[in-house]
C-alpha cells in the first residue's frame, strides 16, 4: 500500500466525523426530563420571552429616532419576517421533540461541527440576553427611585474607567439573575407557574395601556403638522424593521422546551403561532397608541410609555406601566434562564460538551448543574461587563441560528429515503423493515406511504430527466448549496453594493441579475422534486419558498451589523472550535456508533409498533436486534 494512502484514509475519516449526523435511537417520548408542559404553558413561555424590555424601551427608541408613527408598519413587516423563521422552528419542534432547539435541528440534518457552532453561539446569545434584560430591569426599577441605587454604588465604589467593564457594578441586576436561576432550578412546573403569574400581570397592564391610550389618542399626531405618518420615509421604515425584528426573538424557547411538552406534535406549532401572534398584536397596538397619545418627536426614548402618560396628566398610570415592565422583563429573564441550561444539557448529553452538565436532578428533573453554573456566569457578566458593545452578539447569533434552521428544513424535507437491503432481514416478511437514515425514521413514525422524497416528480421526468442521472439526491444537494451561496451573494449585493463595494451601476445590476437567476433556478430545481409528507405532524407551507426567503432576509440583516460585531463573533467562534476539537469531537456519542470500518446504522420497525436501532460493522456477522423475528 502506498505510504500516502493511510494518511488520506485518516483524513477522510476525520472529515467524516465533522459532518456526521445525529441518529435518534427510537421514536418514543422517553426522556430524563419531565414532560409536564401544555400548549398554554409553552404559549405563555413564548409570550414571556418576546414581550419584555422591547415593548417598554425599543418601541419608544424606534419611534423617536428611526421611523416616527410608521413604527407600527415596521412591527408588521418584522412580524411577517419572524413568522418565516417561526414556521421552520414549528416544523422541527413537532418532528423532533427533543431539547436543543437550533442546535439539535442542525445536528440531525447538516452535521456535527455546524451543530456545535450553532449551540456554542446560542449559549453566548442567552447569557448576553439575560444579562442585558437584567440590566434593563434594574435600570427601570432604579429610575422609579430617582437612581438612588446607582448613586449609592458609585459613591462607595467609585466609577470604573476600564474598557469593556461597566461604569459601576450592578448588584441589583446580578441579584435578579441569581433569584431567577433559583426559581428555574426548582423545576419546570414551578418556573412555569411563576411565568404564568407574571405574564398575566403584564398582559393586563398592556391591555390597560391600549385601552387608555386609545381614549387619549389624538389623530392629529399622525398628521402633517407633526411631520406626517412616515417622517423618515421608506428607508426609515426598513431600518426600523431591522431593529424591530429583534423584538420577536425568543419563540425558539418553545422549540428548546419541546422535550418537556406533553404533546409536542400539537403543542409546539400551536404555541409558536399563538405566542408570535399575541406578541405582534401587543407591539403593533402599543406602538400605535404611543404615537397617537403624544407627538412622536416628544417621546422620551428611555421610558416612552410612562412618560407619555405623564405628559397627558396621568402620572399615576406611569406606576402601573413600570409595574408591567418589571413583570414583563422578569418573564424574559425566566425564559432565557430556562432555555440556556437546556441547550447546554443537549450538547453535554451528546458528548460535545462537558459530561457533568448532562446531570438531571432526580426530583426536579431539570439540568441542575447547568442552571447553577451558567446562572452564576450570567450573574458575573451582568455585574461587571459593559453590555452595550456586546448586545449586537444577540443579533448575529440569532440570525445565524435562524439561517441554519431554514437550511435544515430544506435538507430534511428533500432528503432521499434509501431503504437498505440487509440480508439479515431478507425474507422476514412484513414483520420488520429496516431504515438507514433519520429521514426514513421520521417517515416510519409519522408518515404514510407516498412518493419517495428527493426524487424528481413523475410528471417532470420527460422534460427534466437529466436531473435524475446522477446519484440519488445529488440534484437536491446541489440546489440547496446553490440556494445558500446565491442568497449570500444576493445579500451582499443588496446591502453592500453601493455603500461598501462601491460597485458601478452596470456591475451592481450584473451581480444582482446573476445572483437572482441562480437563486430562482435553485428554487425551481428544489420545487421539481418530491418532498416528505408526514401525517399527523405539522409541516410548514410553501416549501422551499419560505425557507429560502428566510435565508436571504437573515443574511441581509446580518450584513447590516458593524464589522466589530463580526470581529468579536469570529473570536468567539475560534474559542468554540478549540473546545470542539479539544473535547467534543473525541467524546461525541456518535463516536460510539463507529467501530472500525464502514458503519451501518439501522432502524428496525416491528409489527407490534416497536422501533429498535442497531449499529454494525459490515465486517461482522449480521446480528438481529432483540426481539427480531426468528
Amino acid at each position: 500500500m502506498a505510504p500516502g494512502r493511510p494518511c488520506a484514509a485518516g483524513l477522510a475519516r476525520f472529515c467524516q466525523k465533522l459532518k456526521r449526523r445525529k441518529l435518534l435511537a427510537d421514536s418514543s417520548m422517553a426522556t430524563s426530563l419531565q414532560r409536564c408542559l401544555s400548549a398554554l404553558d409553552l404559549t405563555l413561555l413564548g409570550v414571556g420571552s418576546m414581550v419584555g424590555s422591547g415593548l417598554y424601551v425599543l418601541t419608544g427608541v424606534v419611534a423617536k429616532e428611526v421611523t416616527g408613527p410608521a413604527v407600527t408598519v415596521s412591527f408588521v413587516v418584522a412580524a411577517v419576517a419572524s413568522l418565516m423563521a417561526a414556521l421552520c422552528y414549528a416544523e422541527f419542534g413537532a418532528r423532533v421533540p427533543r431539547t436543543g432547539s437550533a442546535y439539535l435541528f442542525t445536528y440531525v440534518s447538516i452535521g456535527e461541527l455546524w451543530a456545535f457552532l450553532i449551540g456554542w453561539n446560542l449559549v453566548l446569545e442567552y447569557v448576553i440576553a439575560s444579562a442585558a434584560v437584567a440590566r434593563a430591569w434594574s435600570g427601570y426599577l432604579d429610575a422609579m427611585f430617582d437612581h438612588r441605587i446607582q448613586n449609592f454604588t458609585e459613591a462607595h465604589l467609585g466609577v470604573w474607567q476600564v474598557p469593556f467593564l461597566a461604569r459601576s457594578p450592578d448588584w441589583l441586576a446580578a441579584g435578579i439573575i441569581l433569584l431567577a436561576s433559583a426559581f428555574v432550578s426548582c423545576g419546570a412546573r414551578v418556573s412555569s407557574w411563576l411565568n404564568h403569574t407574571l405574564s398575566a400581570v403584564s398582559m393586563i397592564v398592556i391591555l390597560f395601556i391600549v385601552v387608555l391610550g386609545f381614549i387619549l389618542a389624538r389623530p392629529s399626531n399622525w398628521g402633517e403638522a407633526e411631520g406626517g405618518f412616515a417622517p423618515f420615509g421608506f428607508s426609515g421604515v426598513m431600518s426600523g424593521t431591522a431593529t424591530c425584528f429583534y423584538a420577536f426573538v425568543g419563540f425558539d424557547v418553545i422549540a428548546a422546551s419541546s422535550e418537556e411538552a406533553r404533546d409536542p406534535k400539537r403543542a409546539v406549532p400551536l404555541a409558536i403561532a399563538l405566542s408570535l401572534g399575541l406578541a405582534a398584536t401587543a407591539y403593533i397596538l402599543v406602538s400605535a397608541v404611543l404615537t397617537l397619545m403624544i407627538p412622536w418627536h416628544s417621546l422620551n426614548p428611555n421610558s416612552a410609555l410612562a412618560d407619555a402618560f405623564y405628559q397627558r396628566g396621568y402620572s399615576w398610570a406611569g406606576y402601573l406601566v413600570a409595574t408591567g415592565s418589571i413583570c414583563a422583563m422578569t418573564t424574559v429573564q425566566l425564559s432565557g434562564l430556562f432555555c440556556l441550561p437546556r441547550i447546554i444539557y443537549a450538547m453535554a448529553a451528546d458528548g460535545l460538551f462537558f459530561e457533568m452538565f448532562a446531570y438531571v436532578h432526580p426530583r426536579t428533573q431539570v439540568p441542575l448543574l447547568g442552571i447553577l453554573a451558567f446562572g452564576a456566569l450570567t450573574a458575573v457578566v451582568t455585574l461587571l461587563l459593559d453590555l452595550d458593545a456586546l448586545v449586537q452578539f444577540l443579533s448575529i447569533g440569532t440570525l445565524l441560528a435562524y439561517t441554519f434552521v431554514a437550511i435544515s428544513v430544506l435538507v430534511l424535507r428533500f432528503q432521499t429515503a434509501s431503504q437498505s437491503r440487509s440480508p439479515s432481514l431478507a425474507g422476514s416478511g412484513p414483520k420488520a423493515k429496516e431504515y438507514s437514515s433519520f429521514s426514513d425514521h421520521l417517515e416510519l413514525v409519522g408518515a404514510g406511504h407516498g412518493p419517495e422524497p428527493g426524487r424528481l416528480r413523475p410528471a417532470l421526468r420527460p422534460y427534466l430527466g437529466f436531473l435524475d442521472r446522477g446519484s440519488p439526491g445529488a440534484a437536491v444537494r446541489g440546489a440547496v448549496c446553490g440556494l445558500v451561496v446565491s442568497a449570500i451573494a444576493l445579500g451582499c449585493v443588496l446591502m453592500l453594493g453601493h455603500s461598501v463595494l462601491r460597485l458601478p451601476l452596470w456591475g451592481f445590476l450584473l451581480l444582482l441579475l446573476c445572483s437572482s437567476v441562480t437563486f430562482l433556478l435553485s428554487l425551481l430545481v428544489l420545487g421539481a422534486h418530491q418532498q416528505q409528507r408526514l401525517k399527523d405532524t405539522f409541516q410548514m407551507p410553501l416549501v422551499p419558498l419560505i425557507p429560502a426567503l428566510s435565508i436571504v432576509l437573515n443574511f441581509c440583516l446580518m450584513l447590516k451589523l458593524s464589522y466589530l460585531t463580526w470581529v468579536r463573533f469570529t473570536i468567539w467562534l475560534l474559542i468554540g472550535l478549540l473546545v470542539y476539537f479539544g473535547y467534543g469531537i473525541w467524546h461525541s456519542k456518535e463516536n460510539w456508533r463507529e467501530p472500525p470500518g464502514l458503519v451501518t446504522a439501522r432502524y428496525v420497525a416491528f409489527s407490534d409498533g416497536r422501533v429498535e436501532e442497531t449499529v454494525r460493522d459490515p465486517g461482522q456477522a449480521p446480528a438481529q436486534g432483540p426481539g427480531s423475528p426468528e
